[in-house]
């Protein structure tokens, strides 16, 4: 019965080591942008890359990946948010981790739907003139 036990401890924590959460701790290159801005990068066959952008959930930022890139290119491999404080209202960092592939380009689209909700579109003129999105023309060499 202990042996029996003392292996199923020992599975439980070989599972909870593997799998969620381990793109966090490698976030590779982080390649920061913003609402509007259209950045170039750089990259080797075989890198691992973020695509970081400041967001505020709690007063409406909503970042999406708006297309997955070529998968020859580069391949998706998460979303991950770090918040910057503990406060109520705190905003944070939107990390969308990538490996760069073969050589090659391709264009990667963040869009932030402010204060859309589930929708995909701005609800009214508002949420229209706060919501862009952020272009990365990815080059892997």
């Amino acid at each position: 019965m202990i042996r029996r036990t003392a292996t199923a401890a020992m599975l439980a924590l070989l599972v909870a080591g593997c799998g969620g959460g381990s793109a966090v701790s490698d976030l590779g290159t982080v390649v920061k942008g913003a609402k509007g801005s259209n950045i170039r990068v750089e990259l080797r066959s075989g890198q691992r890359f973020s695509l970081a952008v400041a967001d505020n959930p709690s007063v409406g930022d909503n970042w999406d990946l708006v297309a997955v890139p070529d998968p020859k290119v580069a391949s998706f491999i998460s979303e991950e948010h770090k918040r910057t404080g503990d406060g109520v209202g705190a905003g944070g960092t939107t990390y969308f981790v990538f490996n760069s592939k073969r050589p090659g380009t391709t264009e990667i689209r963040l869009r932030d739907c402010w204060r859309c909700g589930q929708a995909t579109t701005p609800p009214d003129e508002q949420s229209r003139q706060q919501s862009g999105e952020a272009v990365f023309a990815v080059t892997v060499k």
